[in-house]
């Protein structure tokens, strides 16, 4: 049987105690993701992104019936039968650099939705230090469960201790807004290429 020294002990003993100080800290998020701080915000406000220095922004959304790239060579829209939301985003790059970026929406009803695939030019990130992008992440909705349409930003961490998830309220907060909205749809959204530039 494997002796072990009392220093040995007392150093294991010393990081149980303290495991359980830092629960006890916190003990409402004990089984939640107690290092995640939620960032909220609206249309057009600079968020910090997982307090690295870099920020994000919507700046703008359209609703639209179609989506087509714009460096699509075959110029063939893609349709459905919901709707399409473009998120229009800037992003502002600190010193360090950031986490990869998930994004998905949320309703009121419930629906979670991904971006849409086989958009070359539809997607979030950052640029390098000291520059800034613009560019714009699309999806396909429901038109029944828009209600309350939330985008939120999750980093894709590994080893990260602090990290913020960002929530930006799209500004439907009734049926009848978000029927508004789809009664208005463009015909159309051009997904242009993003664009960067050195931060001012």
């Amino acid at each position: 049987m494997k002796l072990y020294r009392p220093a040995t002990i007392l150093v294991g003993v010393l990081f149980v105690l303290l495991g359980g100080v830092t629960r006890l800290a916190a003990p409402d998020q004990v089984y939640d993701e107690q290092n995640i701080k939620v960032v909220h915000g609206t249309i057009g406000q600079a968020l910090d992104y997982t307090g690295s220095g870099s920020t994000m922004k919507v700046t703008r959304i359209k609703f639209a019936r179609s989506v087509i790239d714009s460096t699509d060579s075959d110029k063939k829209p893609l349709e459905t039968n919901g709707i399409y939301l473009a998120i229009e985003w800037d992003a502002v790059r600190g010193a360090k650099k950031p986490d990869n970026i998930n994004a998905t929406l949320l309703a009121d009803g419930g629906s979670v939705y991904e971006p849409v695939e086989g958009l070359s030019n539809s997607g979030i990130d950052f640029p390098d230090a000291g520059f800034a992008k613009t560019g714009t992440v699309v999806f396909e909705l429901n038109p029944a469960d828009m209600t309350g349409l939330t985008l939120k930003l999750h980093p894709t961490m590994v080893f990260n201790y602090y990290n913020s998830d960002i929530e930006v309220d799209l500004g439907i907060p009734t049926d009848a807004i978000a029927q508004q909205m789809v009664d208005t749809a463009a015909p159309q959204y051009i997904v242009e290429k993003s664009v960067t530039r050195v931060a001012s």
